[in-house]
């Protein structure tokens, strides 16, 4: 699909990387399904309508593996075949990204707080070679919670990377509960402002908003590191995951499986149902 294609229509790519993405977990019996939802509209803006060739892009919530692998296939760079092995003994598509085996997926991510510092030292690099391109990332809302993220921000301010385009996933669920009961609000819009980032917040399931923020940001040759709070939902486009911290572990059965595909099919590709 052309950007065109997409910004005229944005659901039908949604939708269709939301089956993949479920079509993925369900064969693989495995979890991590909110996540992968609630961040599959910000992967589309950034991988489908804004990342050039020479960019790089590090998927820091490394949990949500199944949305970057779902992109990368209807991308071209990783086939039907390959897709089918996820989760498999001897996949190149683990239950996280591993590196070196796709150049969509440069480095290995999963413990959180590691994409930051990766695309801030990706980001200098090409400063110091006057090189024009930029560095995205994509942290979970939990991960600023992370003491090495913080030194990441802080090093990217002192050295002006103002190529550095960090979006944050704030569905408001980590691990453990609500994130701001957890260690509070540290992804919000006014602490990443307070310590030198240029942010803005966007919806995060509105793929036109998202890219014309980031086009707004790449125009801004200011010093500054740009940070996207981009408000989510865990669980996006089926009803009984929405907002519910259980589905950041849980597998599908069957028929939670098929409940899942129809809403989807539903709710993103007008294909109506009797369900």
């Amino acid at each position: 699909m052309t950007a065109e294609e997409i910004l005229k229509d944005p659901k039908q790519l949604s939708g269709e990387l939301r089956l993949k993405i479920l079509g993925l977990y369900h064969q693989a019996n495995a979890g991590h399904i909110g996540c992968s939802l609630s961040c599959i509209d910000l992967m589309i803006a950034v991988l489908f309508l804004q990342k050039s060739v020479d960019d790089t892009f590090i998927l820091s919530k490394g949990h949500a593996a199944a949305a970057l692998y779902a992109c990368l296939n209807t991308l071209g760079e990783i086939t039907d075949e390959e897709l089918d092995t996820f989760y498999l003994d001897g996949t190149t598509l683990p239950a996280h990204p591993a590196p070196r085996q796709y150049k969509g997926i440069p480095f290995a991510t999963g413990s959180l707080g590691h994409g930051l510092p990766i695309a801030t030292g990706i980001a200098h690099a090409a400063k110091v070679a006057d090189d024009a391109t930029y560095s995205f990332t994509l942290l979970s809302d939990g991960e600023t919670n992370e003491g090495t993220t913080w030194e990441a921000a802080h090093y990217a301010i002192q050295n002006q990377l103002d190529n550095l385009i960090m979006l944050i996933d704030k569905n408001g669920l980590q691990g453990f509960g609500f994130t701001d009961k957890v260690l509070g609000e540290t992804a919000s819009v006014e602490k990443w402002k307070a310590i030198g980032f240029e942010t803005v917040e966007v919806d995060g399931h509105d793929i036109a908003a998202i890219s014309e923020a980031i086009s707004k940001l790449k125009e801004s040759k200011n010093g500054l590191p740009k940070a996207i709070i981009a408000n989510t939902v865990k669980g996006k486009g089926v009803s009984y995951m929405e907002n519910k911290l259980e589905w950041h572990y849980l597998p599908m059965n069957k028929d939670q499986y098929e409940q899942a595909t129809l809403e989807v099919k539903e709710r993103y590709l007008n294909e109506l149902t009797n369900a």
